[in-house]
């Protein structure tokens, strides 16, 4: 039988007391109301799981007070636990904590507290996306496309050397560099990430089957 949102503030209650606070439900807009002496108030949004619902009632309520936290029902499974870290790292973006219950007995896991969140930047991940942006020519993606090919600038490289080898035959890789420009040639009929190079002999390589196909494709 699937939870209420009900069922969780027993749990949550109980948690808050032995911290204590004395607490109150359904104060205002608030869920759980919880007042420690000349604390700061703590207020938990209850939901029977992970909404965008939730995380919205939850951002409106740090209007009123910096401690606010969000309880769900504890799943089970990696399908939660997956869930669980992704929501994490979202509540820790918005300063949010968060709580789960363990329904069958009542345990409050508090896996998260409120607290202002600054995220650290990955000079590695800007550079590799400032990188494949200046090698990419043009513009051929849709943007929001999933589940097709994403032409990335590596693609179009592999292509450039493919269309090459399809009009010239077997050639040193040296010499198909030059040719097309593309500075990493041997890198990527040595490597054959999409299958469409075969080695000759050493240096030298040539379109497989494969490679033939896909130099059949309209340019990008």
């Amino acid at each position: 039988m699937k939870p209420k949102e009900t069922d969780l503030y027993p749990p949550v209650k109980k948690l808050l007391e032995g911290q204590g606070y004395e607490v109150k439900s359904e104060v205002g807009p608030a869920d759980v109301f919880a007042v420690r002496g000349d604390e700061p108030p703590v207020i938990v949004e209850l939901k029977t799981g992970f909404t965008l619902s939730l995380f919205h009632q939850a951002v409106d309520r740090l209007a009123i007070t910096d401690s606010v936290y969000v309880a769900v029902p504890r799943g089970r499974g990696r399908a939660f636990l997956s869930s669980l870290r992704a929501n994490m790292k979202l509540c820790r973006r918005l300063g949010l904590g968060l709580i789960t219950v363990r329904m069958d007995d009542g345990f409050c896991e508090v896996h998260l507290d409120p607290g202002p969140f600054s995220p650290r930047k990955s000079k590695v991940k800007t550079t590799r996306l400032l990188r494949e942006f200046a090698r990419r020519v043009g513009d051929p993606n849709q943007g929001g496309t999933n589940r097709t090919t994403i032409v990335t600038a590596y693609r179009q490289d592999a292509m450039r050397v493919a269309s090459w080898l399809a009009q010239n035959g077997p050639a040193k890789a040296a010499e198909v560099a030059k040719a097309t420009g593309v500075e990493r040639a041997r890198a990527i009929m040595a490597d054959d990430h999409y299958g469409w190079f075969e080695r000759v002999e050493r240096g030298i390589y040539r379109l497989s089957p494969k490679g033939r196909q896909a130099a059949e494709l309209p340019p990008l």
